[in-house]
């Protein structure tokens, strides 16, 4: 079993005590929990998580808290506390909440940067370079001291930061890492300066309705943009879906659950239903979703994704309950579907290879 390691914020990663990034290709390393863990780190190292939109916090209040509680609200004393369980509950008129002490948010694009002008700036990083150049240079400087302890620790590949949306922000990311001029000539092309190869980015659909909300659609687009990059800079391998689940609202990658029009507290299970769109209920969404992995290449004929994997979690996030198996441990539908998939997937690969 190979665990990809991830910088969760903007960095850096810790060379050293507890929470320091454990050396690639080690197995039954030390976990965070004070435990060991069986798996072995894989030689790429993830960057950091949804910096591209403000997100949400996490637990009773996800979808009504997006930011932190200023400073004004905490003097007001009007600065609820989330929670990871309990009733839902809401965040102040300006939609905060104290995120810090219980809880925590969906991706590092909810917080504040030391010496970043904006309160939220990490999803608005590339947008005006002249403004935000000052913050640029700060999440760079702290990705090249991820990338010093990376090299040290035999990390041989690093990913773009896993955004939530858009893969601009992806490409953006690269061509600054990379050191990429106007014309597309980048001065250095792998982990040794910082360069990512691979594209990280995580996909959901909505509200069990993935054909009339084209989610489908939205997917084939995320392929063609990383396509594009991946021909606009050969060095650039693929992409890596480390999240693909089924959101409990209708639209955006953030709401509040249950506001849709198949709400997964009134489904069976909390998952999908069969429906005309979905016959096999979550089931035909990853099959579907997966049928397009398998077949994305670019116009030179790479295969576009090079690793998928399922949120297997159970409403955490707004999502429905997405496990691959039952409460007694055995694979369920969904898992059955996943295992089918990724088997296929495996026999193209190999057949491609020969």
């Amino acid at each position: 079993m190979i665990f990809m390691p991830e910088v969760w914020g903007v960095g850096p990663a810790p060379e050293h005590g507890g929470a320091e990034l454990r050396p690639a290709g080690q197995s039954n390393f030390p976990d965070m929990m004070g435990g060991t863990s069986p798996a072995e780190m894989a030689t790429i190292l993830l960057g950091m998580n949804e910096p591209d939109i403000v997100g949400s916090c996490m637990g009773n209040m996800f979808g009504s808290c997006v930011n932190s509680c200023s400073q004004a609200a905490l003097d007001a004393g009007d600065c609820p506390v989330a929670r990871p369980d309990g009733p839902p509950a809401k965040a102040n008129p300006w939609g905060e909440c104290n995120c810090w002490e219980f809880s925590h948010p969906t991706g590092v694009g909810f917080w504040n940067q030391a010496g970043c002008a904006e309160p939220q700036p990490l999803p608005d990083l590339w947008k005006n370079p002249a403004l935000s150049h000052q913050c640029v240079n700060i999440v760079m400087d702290a990705w090249k001291e991820t990338v010093r302890v990376a090299n040290l620790k035999g990390y041989k590949y690093l990913s773009t930061p896993l955004v939530a949306v858009y893969i601009g922000y992806a490409r953006k990311f690269i061509e600054e890492a990379c050191g990429c001029d106007a014309s597309g000539q980048c001065q250095c092309t792998d982990a040794s300066c910082g360069c990512p190869v691979y594209i990280g980015f995580h996909f959901y659909g909505n509200d069990c309705r993935p054909k009339s909300l084209d989610n489908y659609g939205g997917f084939r687009q995320k392929l063609e943009e990383v396509a594009k990059v991946m021909e606009d800079y050969p060095f650039v391998q693929g992409a890596i879906v480390n999240e693909v689940g089924m959101l409990n609202f209708a639209f955006n990658a953030i709401g509040e659950p249950g506001t849709g029009q198949y709400p997964a507290e009134t489904q069976p299970g909390h998952t999908c239903p069969s429906t005309e769109e979905l016959p096999n209920g979550m089931a035909t969404f990853l099959e579907e979703i997966m049928e397009l992995v398998i077949n994305a290449r670019t116009k030179d004929g790479r295969e576009i994704i090079k690793g998928f994997s399922w949120f297997n979690q159970d409403s955490v996030g707004g999502t429905y309950n997405l496990l691959l198996q039952d409460a007694n441990g055995n694979v369920n539908a969904l898992g059955e579907a996943y295992i089918a998939k990724c088997t296929k997937w495996g026999q193209v690969r190999k057949a491609a290879a020969r």
